[in-house]
C-alpha cells in the first residue's frame, strides 16, 4: 500500500521513495511463498543483514496487526504501537551506520506461525511485536533487550464463573497458534489431567473472539495482550481473567536473526541507549495513556521488576533474572 507524504508524522522516520511512502504488504501465503523460494535474499552469503540491507536499500520490518500496544492496526490499516516505536529507533541507528539517508522501510505483517520462519530465512529484518524471548527460541533467532515482561492468563466471559485453571476441566479452551501460551496449555493440561480440549486460534482477535461467540469457555495467551483485547471489545465488562498464571513473568523482545553479530550489537546498544533515556516515558507513552484509535487506556503502571529491565538492559531469556 502506498502511505501519502502527509503521513509523516505517523511514520517520521520513514524514507521518501518518489515522493512518496512506500510500504508492501503482502499476503501471507504470498510471504510463505517468497520465503520458500528466496530464503534470506542470501543474506548470510552477502555478510549478515547489515550487508543485505546496504545491498538491497531496504530494511524489512516484521508488525503484528492485533497485538495492541505493542504493535497493531489503527483506524487507516497502519501498524504502530510501543515495539513499532522502538523498531523505527533502530531504523534511524541502521541509517546512520549505513549512510543510507534515502533507507526504506518496508512493512510486512507476520503471525505467530510464520514470524520465526521469516525471520529465520531472511524475509523480515526485524520482527516487532509481543514475542517472548526464551531458551528454546534462541536456538532458532536471537532477541535484542528486553521491553516488556508479562505472564500467561486466562480470560473468559464472566457468567462462566471460571476462575482457576482446575476450573478449565473438560471445556473448550482457545490459545493462539505458535504461540508460548498455547505450549503451556498443553502442559498443564497432560500434568493436571484436565481433559480439555484444546483448539489453537489463528491470531489473537480470533482467540477472544471465540469466547464471546460461545465457541470457546477461556482464551489463555499473555495478560497485556489481553487487556488490549478486552479494552476495545463491544463490551470489556462481559469478561473476567482468571486468578491463576500458566507462567511466570517473561521477556519480550525484538526478534532478529541469530548468529548475526555485527547487527545484534548495533540492535543492542541502540535499544540499551533508548530504554535507559527514554524508556519510562515510551512505556508511559502506550501503557499508562489513552492511546488509538479509540483511546483506551491499558492502565498497567511500571513495575519495579519492568523499571529494573530498562536501567539494566538484557537479552536474557531467564524470567527469574528479571525479579523486581
Amino acid at each position: 500500500m502506498v502511505i501519502d507524504p502527509s503521513e509523516r508524522g505517523r511514520y517520521p522516520r520513514l524514507s521518501i521513495v518518489h515522493g512518496v511512502y512506500i510500504v508492501r504488504k503482502f499476503s501471507r501465503l504470498s510471504l510463505l511463498s517468497l520465503a520458500l523460494v528466496m530464503p534470506g535474499l542470501a543474506f548470510a552469503q552477502n555478510g549478515g543483514t547489515l550487508q543485505k540491507i546496504k545491498e538491497t536499500g531496504t530494511i524489512t520490518i516484521g508488525y503484528r496487526e492485533s497485538s495492541a500496544p505493542f504493535s497493531y492496526l489503527d483506524d487507516n490499516q497502519k501498524p504502530i504501537g510501543y515495539a513499532m516505536d522502538i523498531c523505527m529507533k533502530v531504523v534511524d541507528a541502521v541509517q546512520a551506520e549505513l549512510k543510507l539517508p534515502n533507507l526504506k522501510v518496508e512493512l510486512t505483517p507476520v503471525t505467530s506461525s510464520n514470524r520465526i520462519p521469516l525471520m529465520a530465512n531472511g524475509t523480515v529484518d526485524l520482527e516487532c511485536g509481543s514475542t517472548t524471548n526464551n531458551a528454546d527460541r534462541q536456538k532458532q533467532v536471537a532477541f535484542t533487550n528486553t521491553h516488556f515482561l508479562t505472564a500467561s492468563i486466562f480470560v473468559a466471559k464472566k457468567s462462566a464463573n471460571l476462575h482457576r485453571i482446575a476450573d478449565l476441566k473438560g471445556k473448550t479452551v482457545v490459545s493462539t497458534a505458535g504461540s508460548t501460551n498455547i505450549g503451556q496449555l498443553n502442559k498443564v493440561n497432560a500434568e493436571q489431567n484436565l481433559g480439555i480440549n484444546i483448539v489453537p486460534g489463528k491470531d489473537h482477535a480470533e482467540g477472544l473472539l471465540m469466547v464471546e461467540t460461545g465457541r470457546a469457555a477461556a482464551f489463555v495467551m499473555d495478560d497485556v495482550i489481553i487487556a488490549g483485547l478486552v479494552a476495545v471489545s463491544k463490551d470489556p465488562a462481559m469478561y473476567a481473567n482468571g486468578d491463576e498464571a500458566f507462567s511466570k513473568p517473561e521477556p519480550y523482545g525484538v526478534m532478529l536473526r541469530k548468529d548475526d553479530p555485527s547487527f545484534k550489537a548495533l540492535v543492542d546498544a541502540t535499544t540499551a541507549k533508548l530504554y535507559k533515556t527514554e524508556g519510562e516515558a515510551l512505556y508511559a507513552k502506550w501503557f499508562t495513556k489513552q492511546i488509538p484509535p479509540k483511546g483506551i487506556n491499558m492502565n498497567l503502571p511500571l513495575t519495579p521488576a519492568m523499571k529494573k529491565a530498562l536501567q539494566n538492559p538484557s537479552d536474557n531469556p531467564d524470567p527469574a533474572s528479571y525479579r523486581g
